[in-house]
């Protein structure tokens, strides 16, 4: 019996610097059910790469969307333009997949989100630490029970790879990329946790500047309390060696799971479980791509075989609580949600 594999979808990525080629050379080697034939980046210099890997290249997002051939656009774009990349996306009838942070403002994540579900396009989102295998686990054994009644959250995702910038770089702005790590690794953290336990209610930040010149911050630690209950403890730093730890708690059990290098170049997973009345165990994951299965996620449901796991509800829960920690990053005080 011969296989016909349904055709992959044709896309744009727009964006590409460090991420967009990462994505590009992810969907090249195969495997996400997509495939690019724009590459899209202000910066000329892109050009020879998109060329090297097959893109036809452009400084204007505007030749992508005129193409009758491209079906949905891969935003690898600063978030400050993200609203209105999407909405010029959406107006052009095409599915849209964006990097994170959606937005930087509720309201902002709201609009985006509408639009998308008012044209019937699919919205993804890059918060692939819910496609690495073990985080799985984690999101499973918390809707079916096994974790019980979920208690607490503890989750760090540091690294110092941007402490060789350029300062020129938008993602050492303070006003592009605010509250320390936040917005370059703690808002997986935040999602994740949002997801577990529904909105937050409420949080206090301490955001510090302590061992470089990052102008939003190099240590940024959030403590977080869910309208349901329970509580989050985010850690983002930019000025240490790669860490990634994300720990639950629940009644009849718990999971910590440690990364054994950044999702730029995966390499596995260490977990460490333990459940009511049995030993604490700890095993290895091996390694997986979870930034291409988040993009063949999108595809399929971009093909409507099935639906894109990651919410719009949940995508303005996780910026409702990103603009929090921001005023609370500024002020140090409790804010709500």
């Amino acid at each position: 019996m011969t296989i016909i594999e349904e055709k992959p979808v044709i896309a744009a990525l727009v964006g590409l610097g460090w991420w967009g080629k990462k994505m590009a050379t992810l969907v090249n080697a195969g495997g996400a059910e997509m495939r690019f034939t724009r590459g899209i980046d202000p910066n000329t210099e892109a050009e020879g790469f998109a060329r090297e890997n097959g893109l036809q290249f452009s400084t204007d997002i505007a030749d992508a969307l005129a193409d009758p051939d491209i079906e949905a656009v891969v935003l690898a774009t600063p978030h400050s333009l993200h609203q209105q990349q999407i909405a010029a996306v959406v107006a052009a009838g095409k599915h849209v997949f964006c990097e994170k942070p959606l937005d930087l403002t509720k309201a902002g994540a709201e609009a985006s989100v509408e639009l998308c579900r008012k044209a019937g396009l699919v919205l993804g989102m890059g918060h692939e630490r819910r496609f690495e295998p073990p985080i799985a686990e984690i999101l499973a054994a918390a809707s079916n029970g096994r974790l019980g009644r979920l208690l607490q959250i503890e989750a760090n995702f540091s690294h110092d790879k941007f402490l060789t910038l350029d300062p020129t770089n938008w993602r050492l702005k303070a006003d592009q990329a605010p509250a320390g790590g936040m917005t370059a690794t703690g808002i997986h953290l935040t999602d994740l946790s949002v997801k577990l336990m529904g909105p937050a209610k409420d949080v206090r930040v301490l955001c510090e500047k302590l061992a470089s010149e990052i102008p939003q911050g190099d240590t940024m630690s959030a403590h977080i309390h869910f309208v349901g209950g329970g509580s989050a403890y985010i850690s983002a730093t930019l000025a240490t060696p790669f860490v990634s730890r994300f720990a639950i708690f629940g009644t009849l059990g718990w999971i910590e799971v440690r990364d054994k290098a950044h999702v730029e170049a995966p390499d596995g997973w260490v977990v460490t479980e333990g459940w009511k009345g049995k030993p604490i165990t700890v095993r290895e994951v091996a390694p997986a791509e979870p930034v291409r299965d988040n993009l063949r996620a999108f595809a399929r449901a971009v093909r409507g075989r099935e639906d894109y796991p990651i919410t719009g509800e949940d995508m303005v829960n996780n910026i409702a609580l990103l603009e929090a920690i921001v005023r609370s990053a500024q002020t140090g005080a409790l804010e709500r949600v």
